[in-house]
């Protein structure tokens, strides 16, 4: 009976496969042929039997029912997967299982393989969540809204700017992902302390031939294990990603509000918002992605302490967290960016609320525009900074719009012809750069 979310519910098939049972022990097997190859190349053991542990290291040999029959009985998983392969190897093949190694030497570079997997699934869904944005932005780089600050109507603004912002973003985590992969995509082959004692003075040959045959840098220098550090760096770079998924989702969800009702996320023809209330249309895949995230974020802590290694060469205290966190770290990513890419491929646009919004306070979010205008006109900045606050005031309270206000002012009214208010009251003429920059981030982040 399934417990876990990640097994029925926050899940794609492809990552999850990444960090099944099977796939962990078929890397530890692929682990354990490599370095049978790399003694065979050295002339440490026969090349017959090299070959042999390398054809018996598939799960079509060894089964997880097995390994998992003989943990029971000895308390050790690898030792397990050892025991396991050995005996189906003819021969005596099977004696030359392991020769050198320790745990973590399996461990550790397995990690390495099947976190490999699991960055380039992320890297592919950062792309085509990339191109989504971008095609956003691209469609939408005329499209004039109502910029906020502080939850407040600011100045005008573009939605093909909120795209592009975003594009950009994801852009340096595909980037970050990419740097740390030499640091975190590494093996060791270095026994029980990291001196390679157990290698003799073959230790070096051993480590780099296992480690080129796998595709995996080698680990600068190890004791038991492959320094915590850059795991953790790689568990913060999905704590950061889900922050930046967050971000676009917490936004959809406040632009979807009933008060402001300009974007809306997908809502299929037979959905339900509510068991009760029938006209509702919640955003809960976006609500979604933020609930899990905070769980991708929280994650960040147990990699700190695991960096830490606690006692000497190593402990074992960060074995058993990271077969909760790494899997469940990538799982949910995976999850949350595949919802967040379909989420924005469907996003529905209410153009006339944009509008209504944009009319909302008569005129006042074009104030900045009037005051640089006003200077023009001869006024000094602080000086049309007060006039135009003071009817900003007067607007609100009479609840009348700018305009009016502007040209009934006894001062301001011999300034300022009714025409030229209506061209610097007009949004239009007031988005800067905006088109540019985004046609530019389109442009630089699609080749």
């Amino acid at each position: 009976m399934s417990v876990h979310p990640i097994e029925f519910r926050y899940f794609t098939p492809e990552m999850k496969h990444i960090f099944t049972e099977e796939n962990k022990l078929q890397r530890w097997l692929d682990v354990e042929a490599a370095l049978a190859r790399a003694h065979a190349a050295l002339g440490d053991i026969p090349k017959d039997a090299a070959e042999e542990i390398s054809k018996k290291a598939s799960l079509d040999y060894v089964k997880l029912v097995r390994v998992k029959e003989l943990e029971e009985e000895i308390h050790h998983d690898v030792m397990a997967m050892v025991q396991a392969l050995s005996e189906v190897c003819d021969e005596d093949a099977g004696k030359y299982v392991h020769l050198g190694a320790t745990s973590y030497d399996i461990v550790d570079t397995a990690w390495a393989l099947i976190l490999r997997g699991a960055i380039e699934i992320i890297s592919s869904k950062l792309v085509a969540l990339k191109k989504v944005l971008l095609d956003l932005a691209f469609t939408h780089k005329e499209t004039i809204c109502i910029g906020r600050t502080h939850g407040q109507h600011a100045v005008p603004f573009t939605y093909g700017m909120k795209f592009a912002i975003w594009a950009s973003e994801i852009n340096r985590h595909i980037k970050r992902i990419e740097e740390c992969k030499d640091r975190v995509l590494v093996g060791k082959m270095s026994g029980a302390v990291g001196t390679m004692a157990s290698f003799g003075k073959k230790g070096l040959d051993i480590q780099r031939l296992v480690m080129q045959d796998l595709k995996i840098k080698e680990a600068e220098i190890t004791n038991q294990i492959v320094q915590r550090d850059a795991h953790a760096e790689l568990i913060f770079l999905n704590a950061l990603v889900a922050a930046t998924l967050t971000k676009i989702a917490k936004e959809i969800r406040n632009l979807q509000r009933t008060e402001i009702g300009e974007v809306f996320e997908p809502f299929t023809r037979k959905q339900v918002g509510s068991s009760t209330m029938a006209q509702k249309r919640n955003p809960h895949r976006s609500e979604r992605v933020c609930g899990i995230s905070r769980v991708i974020l929280a994650y960040t802590i147990p990699t700190l302490d695991n960096a830490a290694l606690i006692e000497h060469e190593r402990d074992l205290t960060n074995s058993s967290n990271e077969r909760i966190v790494f899997p469940e770290s990538f799982i949910l990513l995976d999850y949350i960016l595949t919802e967040l890419t379909s989420i924005l491929k469907g996003l529905e646009f209410n153009y006339q609320n944009i509008q209504k919004n944009l009319e909302l306070e008569g005129g006042l979010y074009m104030s900045e525009n009037v005051m640089i205008k006003l200077v023009e006109k001869g006024l000094g900045r602080q000086e049309a900074h007060e006039l135009l606050r003071q009817l900003a005031v007067k607007c609100r309270q009479e609840n009348i719009p700018l305009m009016k206000a502007i040209i009934t002012h006894q001062k301001l009214k011999n300034l300022v012809t009714e025409k030229e208010l209506m061209s610097w009251l007009d949004p239009k003429q007031y988005i800067g750069t905006a088109i540019e920059q985004v046609e530019k981030i389109v442009e630089r982040l699609e080749k």
